[in-house]
């Protein structure tokens, strides 16, 4: 299967994109996986979520506030303890930040979704770099956002913090080939899953609308007509990490239905 053997490392845990991204982990065969977020809970819950669904996968549960180096190293250190070894991390840790226009953001906004978007990001990467040297061999995948594609002012400070990791995976793919590691971004839009269906409540019921046109709204920007599974997206995340991608760095992946076709 896709991630046969090895031991998958996933940041930022939570009810949306991170849980599905450990349940398929398990699903495609993964040594063992490695669940990261700075709530203990959200790590019950994903293990909770394997577990229903009928893997018996080894799982090890790391709380990690991924803007703290020492607990990026913890982590990395307690994988190797456990499992000997790190192929796959999976950064999906993430701060939105508050919604405001670029023109009138507060800039401590800004550097805070920085503070866990690039640096955190950068941090947890390199906490993983000194093995996967070792190994000679890994991948690491970057969960961007199509909000750096296409402009949304509410998510400036948001998209301006992923647009600067994007520049960043091009530097490590280049910088890390040698030494047998691959870099690589997914740019994910709309998910269905649970933080947008309760996206899509809070504005129904402020609307007096129906939920199921917002929806369709969304859904008739979007080639394939429909939002995204995050549990499909979890797929184009965890393709990249496998070796079925073992050829494939620097690379931009847009996974949102068509929703961003690139020129």
């Amino acid at each position: 299967m896709l991630l046969k053997d090895k031991v998958v490392i996933i940041s930022g845990i939570g009810p949306g994109l991170g849980i599905k991204l450990a349940v398929r982990a398990a699903e495609y065969q993964a040594k063992a996986v490695v669940l990261a977020a700075r709530t203990p809970a959200k790590l019950d819950q994903a293990e909770q979520a394997v577990r229903d669904a009928g893997y018996s996968t080894p799982i090890l549960k790391v709380p990690t506030d991924i803007s703290r180096v020492d607990q990026c190293q913890t982590l990395a250190d307690l994988t190797i303890e456990h499992f000997g070894r790190i192929d796959v991390l999976i950064n999906s840790a993430y701060a939105h930040g508050a919604w405001g226009s670029s023109s009138e953001s507060s800039m401590a906004d800004w550097r805070n979704a920085m503070d866990v978007n690039l640096f955190g990001t950068m941090h947890m990467t390199q906490a993983v770099l000194p093995q996967m040297k070792k190994q000679k061999s890994g991948s690491i995948v970057m969960i961007n956002t199509m909000a750096t594609r296409t402009p949304n002012q509410l998510e400036s400070g948001y998209a301006v913090s992923k647009g600067a990791l994007k520049t960043a995976v091009q530097y490590l793919a280049q910088d890390l080939g040698p030494f047998g590691i691959r870099v690589n971004s997914t740019f994910m839009g709309w998910m269905w899953g649970a933080p947008v269906i309760g996206y899509f409540e809070s504005e129904a019921k402020r609307l007096g609308v129906p939920i199921e046109s917002l929806v369709d709204q969304v859904a008739q920007q979007i080639p394939l007509r429909k939002i995204p599974e995050d549990s499909d997206c979890a797929m184009a995340a965890l393709y990249l990490a496998s070796d079925y991608a073992k050829v494939i760095t620097g690379a931009q992946l847009d996974v949102n239905g068509g929703h961003y076709l690139p020129c």
